[in-house]
């Protein structure tokens, strides 16, 4: 159980960041889950196991907070992914690339926030839908495109798919089993995030996408 703190941490840095860490992360669950309007700020507090007055403290207002939540969301997937970027621009093997699918399923598994926030703020057009694109989607979509451009000669799917299916296709074949996972466990008895099933749903997609499902494996 968490320990109530009913203060800010005034004059301990240390305490401070501790504590505002804890908020940011306790926001981004119930954001994820409630979405922005059914996440209040006294439940967040509550979850957190601090005092309402931290938040308006630490963040003035809620949308800041929700802003700093999809920054922690992006910045786990970043941390996640590694060198992403660099490895993408390096001509990746057909083996990185597929270390790079099973690290993407990884972090969906773990992270099942990520992509309930993106399908809460996805599919409605208002300006969080678009702060949350220009800030994160954009330059992450960028980089798929160019993963796409590279799986092209060692895929098995047909070249003339444009990218941006792909982009979709990809996403959902990765994460909606692990979005969905109470009606994966209803539908099935079969828990999609047990660590063997998250493997088992790594390797059914680099055997999809590459034809071989030892691909990208740890040695």
């Amino acid at each position: 159980m968490v320990a109530r703190r009913t203060t800010a941490g005034k004059g301990d840095p240390e305490a401070d960041a501790s504590t505002r860490a804890l908020i940011v992360r306790t926001a981004l669950r119930s954001f994820s889950e409630q979405g922005f309007d059914g996440a209040s700020t006294r439940s967040i507090a509550q979850a957190a196991g601090v005092n309402q007055g931290l938040i308006p403290y630490y963040f003035k207002t809620k949308q800041a907070l929700w802003r700093e939540a999809v920054d922690l969301a992006f910045s786990d997937l970043h941390d996640a992914l590694g060198a992403f970027g660099e490895a993408v621009a390096a001509r990746p093997s057909r083996d990185d690339l597929a270390l790079l699918v099973r690290r993407y399923v990884e972090f969906v598994a773990s992270h099942p926030e990520f992509v309930l926030l993106m399908n809460e703020e996805g599919k409605r057009s208002g300006p969080r839908m678009r702060w949350i694109v220009d800030r994160h989607v954009k330059p992450l979509f960028a980089l798929l495109n160019r993963l796409f451009e590279e799986m092209r000669g060692h895929a098995r799917f047909a070249p003339e798919v444009p990218g941006i299916h792909f982009t979709y296709i990809f996403a959902g074949a990765v994460g909606l089993i692990f979005s969905q996972a109470p009606e994966c466990r209803r539908v099935s008895n079969y828990d999609p995030t047990e660590p063997s099933a998250v493997e088992a749903h790594a390797d059914a997609l680099v055997q999809l996408f590459f034809g071989d499902a030892t691909l990208g494996r740890p040695i």
